[in-house]
């Protein structure tokens, strides 16, 4: 599970606990409404503190779940990319440059760019409490996604879930901003048939730029996944505190955070071969696995008589990488 780290969770449970239950409990109701419908914003639904601690509650472990575990993929596969700088475009209360600080140790500068005051001021109270000095020392910015505006000039560039966000006419225009200066791109969306259709324009857009696909893709020819029919989609499980669950009303200790990325970089990475596009279907003495490679779609069965390859299939998830 990919779990906050001790001193932002505590640094976030204290925030919360300054309001009561209950006001939290109906600004989640409204936030979850508004993420569930996905709908483009005119005005900032964070219009209050209690909202804001209430989004942070809400929203901050998931997103740090699903950027952690991009960014973890993402190290695997360029191994040699040690970011010292970064910049995050719509970063709420600072989830992705707590889970970059966690991912690349380099990290010596870190900026979040946000449109919302209160939630600049939250996040740099939790940043406070980090102990690496990349998160503590962060830079908050109160801005909004301007292409007109200087390009996001940073080692690494994180935009998660904002792309829905935007007007769809002007999302192509935002890709290419971000992507102009940066030496890796990381765009995370829902996990939903409309996150991955956002998604899948952007990674052909950073392919039409010449950027090359860093995951989850194995490959930069098109997607093999029939539009419209299935969509591609990974997940991350974190656990669940006790206010957390209260805030969502939820009674499992633990949730899945589905989500659908794209990493590019200017630099050729180490790409999987394959990838897993489902929770392997693990039977007595067989393990059947649903593949995209540069061959297309495939379903590769591994059985005992493959040896270490079985073994390694019988611990393999959804989402990790599979030679083929």
């Amino acid at each position: 599970m990919a779990a906050l780290p001790e001193t932002l969770r505590s640094a976030l449970d204290e925030e919360l606990g300054k309001y009561p239950q209950h006001r939290l409990t109906q600004s989640v109701e409204r936030l979850s409404t508004r993420y569930r419908e996905n709908a483009p914003a005119s005005a900032p639904i964070l219009t209050s503190e209690a909202d804001i601690a209430a989004y942070a509650g809400y929203r901050m472990p998931a997103t740090y779940a699903a950027v952690h575990a991009v960014l973890a993929e993402a190290a695997l596969r360029a191994p040699g990319f040690a970011p010292r700088t970064q910049i995050d475009i719509g970063g709420g209360t600072g989830a992705a440059i707590w889970a970059a600080a966690e991912v690349w140790p380099s990290l010596e500068e870190s900026t979040v760019v946000e449109q919302v005051p209160g939630a600049i001021a939250l996040g740099r109270r939790l940043a406070g409490n980090a102990g690496g000095t990349a998160v503590r020392g962060s830079t908050w910015q109160r801005g909004l996604i301007d292409p007109s505006s200087p390009a996001p000039d940073a080692d690494l560039v994180t935009l998660s879930y904002v792309l829905g966000e935007l007007p769809e006419a002007r999302r192509a225009e935002v890709v290419r901003w971000l992507s102009a200066k940066t030496s890796m791109l990381v765009l995370i969306e829902p996990g939903t048939p409309g996150g991955y259709d956002r998604i899948v324009e952007a990674r052909d857009q950073l392919v039409g730029l010449g950027l090359s696909l860093v995951a989850p893709c194995p490959h930069e020819g098109d997607c093999p996944i029939p539009r419209g029919k299935d969509w591609c989609h990974f997940s991350a499980r974190l656990p669940r505190t006790g206010l957390h669950r209260q805030l969502k009303a939820g009674t499992l200790g633990f949730e899945d955070e589905k989500f659908s990325y794209v990493v590019a970089s200017r630099t050729t990475p180490d790409r999987a071969e394959g990838r897993i596009l489902r929770h392997p279907a693990k039977r007595k003495g067989m393990v059947s696995l649903s593949l995209c490679a540069e061959a297309g779609l495939t379903e590769t069965i591994v059985t005992k008589r493959h040896g270490t390859a079985y073994r390694a299939a019988r611990d393999a998830e959804w989402g990790d990488a599979w030679p083929t």
